[in-house]
């Protein structure tokens, strides 16, 4: 099976050396994205809401890149620094991930010690094209 890079400037450039995720076969599985602001590289400020915010907007922008969407995302994966944000994590989340007559993809949440650049939240999918 082939694999090829997704990337796009309207999320924050990888800092490493990973892709912002692989294209195979009929999925996408991105890297796992943190509340970087593409434009300037910085974490963006606030709490949880924001950064979760955020981090559903870069990898929109990824998966749009890709050629699929939110609504096609069969897994995420969340990873949380402080399992008190959960609620309001995934008030966010439901948003981009399932609104009214989308259904929900699979996913696990765990707890951190720590996250790149001490942000409160980190989010992985793997979607459908």
């Amino acid at each position: 099976m082939s694999k090829a890079v997704v990337a796009t400037p309207s999320a924050p450039a990888a800092i490493g050396p990973y892709s912002q995720a692989i294209r195979t076969g009929n999925l996408v599985f991105t890297a796992g994205q943190i509340a970087l602001d593409p434009a300037t590289g910085q974490v963006v400020s606030g709490g949880i809401t924001e950064q979760t915010t955020r981090v559903l907007e870069n990898l929109k922008a990824i998966l749009e890149s890709a050629g699929t969407s939110m609504a096609k995302t069969v897994k995420a994966t969340v990873f949380l620094k402080d399992f008190n944000d959960f609620a309001a994590m995934n008030a966010v989340y439901g948003t981009y991930l399932a609104p009214t007559g989308v259904p929900a993809p699979a996913r696990s949440t765990v707890e951190v010690a720590r996250l790149p650049k001490d942000v409160l939240v980190e989010i992985e999918l793997i979607a459908e094209l």
